[in-house]
């Protein structure tokens, strides 16, 4: 009887956290976006400063830059569209979908 209860109790806290970490793989994956200036741009990464003057950095792949980022320039206002987790001590933890100038 007591075994059972306790399988029963695992196999609750079990599908408890394959739940929860779904949801959290799909807040990841959401897409979301940020405007500012594109202040440098390299080969490894750029840079975006937004309107409360903060700085972020979004990493590329050499070779493999993000859709639009070659029809921006340095100085120029974009939107970035990014899914993961941005921040400006680390950067972007996630990929960048496209760069596109901003309106």
């Amino acid at each position: 009887m007591r075994r059972g209860l306790v399988c029963l109790v695992l196999a609750a806290v079990l599908m408890l956290g394959t739940a929860c970490g779904a949801k959290q793989a799909d807040a990841a994956e959401e897409q979301q976006t940020l405007t500012g200036t594109l202040d440098e741009v390299k080969s490894f990464m750029f840079v975006v400063t937004d309107d409360q003057n903060s700085a972020y950095v979004f990493p590329t792949e050499e070779g493999n830059a993000p859709q639009g980022l070659a029809d921006v320039s340095v100085g120029d206002r974009v939107t970035v569209t990014y899914t993961g987790t941005l921040s400006e001590v680390d950067g972007l933890d996630g990929t960048v979908v496209s760069v596109e100038a901003a309106e």
